[in-house]
């Protein structure tokens, strides 16, 4: 003979019994105002740092070298890479301001969020804007035939800092930044709890 089926064990005198289905909670947690507080002073203190970026810059970029045959301008070797190694010097430094921002945010708020990665874009985008016109403003005039004139025909003299690929440069910080904060957050930082046989009928 089979056993009758048994009905599934029910806590005696529980009124919540059956339990009701489970109800679908919002995407994630709401952002609170302290989050975007903390994400503005994110966004500031990037922006902040982007002296010390254009400061750097000016130190350890090379230079391009000009003279002048008193009718024009020209490079003193036009086979040269300093104006390709400006680029570089600008990008690689970028890349190490974001990476540094990233590792600290991460390390001064482990538990992360949309703010905190805002911030990161956004002040490494504004850190990288003051950095280049820091850069531009400290650096050699850009008056190059006021400046040809000034140091006279035959005498070579540095030609301004510029950024032949200003675009990808300005978004080496903000993309360091990010990219370090998420693979961080994902590997180190905090997991939910595993939810009980019984927790997705709580109320």
């Amino acid at each position: 003979m089979t056993a009758p089926l048994t009905p599934p064990q029910q806590p005696p005198n529980d009124p919540a019994w059956p339990p009701p289905p489970p109800q679908q909670g919002p995407a994630g947690d709401p952002i609170t105002g302290a989050e975007v507080v903390q994400g503005l002073v994110v966004t500031a203190a990037s922006a902040i740092a982007g002296a010390v970026l254009g400061a750097l810059w000016v130190w350890l970029a090379p230079t391009v070298q000009l003279i002048s045959d008193g009718k024009g301008v020209y490079l003193r070797n036009s086979e040269g890479e300093a104006a390709i190694g400006a680029d570089g010097t600008f990008v690689l430094l970028a890349l190490a301001f974001g990476a540094v921002a990233g590792l600290v945010v991460f390390l001064a708020r482990r538990k992360g969020g949309v703010p905190l990665v805002l911030g990161l874009a956004v002040g490494g985008v504004l850190g990288s804007l003051l950095a280049w016109w820091l850069g531009t403003t400290l650096g050699p005039t850009s008056d190059v035939v006021a400046h040809a004139k000034a140091v006279g025909p035959g005498v070579v003299f540095d030609a301004p800092l510029k950024l032949q690929m200003g675009a990808a440069a300005m978004l080496a910080w903000p993309l360091a930044a990010t990219i370090v904060h998420l693979v961080l957050t994902g590997i180190f930082g905090p997991r939910d709890p595993e939810p009980g046989p019984w927790e997705p009928y709580k109320r």
